[in-house]
């Protein structure tokens, strides 16, 4: 098990299948809403709360999972400030999960940030993130602003690099994949503003990480 904590609001766990060998959880089947994973969940707060730093008492959560593969099981954890209302220290609100999938099948491909500071925050990310080579997994990556949204926009992705599951589950930390088609492209280069050119990432990780 691996805890990572991304922001101050949010953290990334990693499960293997491995770390259960004396728990009767089967990872593919993983359901919060079952008594075991329930206990198992709770365990993995207090840890994380232990390790990171990151107290969600008080709280509502928002849960993120996805399978990287069939072994390999991630979920981020999001907390917010519950307003005008008192939750009890041992109760965790969970508002919803969302299983996602870890591929990528396109040599272009655009991810959706909500706002700028979530891109500069990803820029933060991976600029730790020493083990991902960036200059071998794309060509080129323009981050476009349309319609109030942040849009990246990769070109020439290596779609058979060896770490191309990893920076794309980075990714989904903080962005949404975009299920783009040729003529939205086309409508960034022409109705969007660019808000940085050439790699995005390179330069968000210079001037905002």
């Amino acid at each position: 098990m691996k805890i990572e904590k991304l922001t101050e609001n949010k953290i990334r766990i990693i499960l293997k299948q491995e770390d259960f060998k004396n728990k009767s959880i089967d990872l593919k089947k993983f359901i919060l809403t079952e008594p075991e994973t329930q206990s198992l969940f709770l365990e993995i707060l207090n840890k994380a709360k232990k390790e990171v730093d990151f107290d969600t008492d008080g709280h509502k959560l928002l849960i993120e999972a996805y399978f990287q593969n069939s072994d390999v099981f991630i979920f981020t954890i999001t907390k917010y400030t519950e307003s005008n209302t008192t939750l009890k220290n041992n109760t965790k609100k969970l508002l919803s999960i969302r299983k996602k999938v870890s591929t990528l099948h396109s040599p272009c491909h655009i991810y959706q940030f909500d706002n700028f500071e979530n891109f500069c925050d990803y820029c933060n990310y991976i600029h730790k993130k020493s083990t991902i080579n960036l200059k071998t997994i794309f060509k080129s990556c323009i981050l476009y602003l349309y319609n109030n949204t942040y849009y990246l926009v990769f070109d020439g992705i290596n779609i058979s690099h060896k770490s191309l599951a990893l920076f794309h589950s980075s990714l989904l930390e903080f962005s949404t994949c975009f299920n783009c088609t040729k003529n939205f492209k086309f409508k960034l280069k022409e109705h969007g503003k660019i808000i940085i050119k050439n790699n995005a990432i390179n330069t968000g990780i210079k001037y905002f990480a």
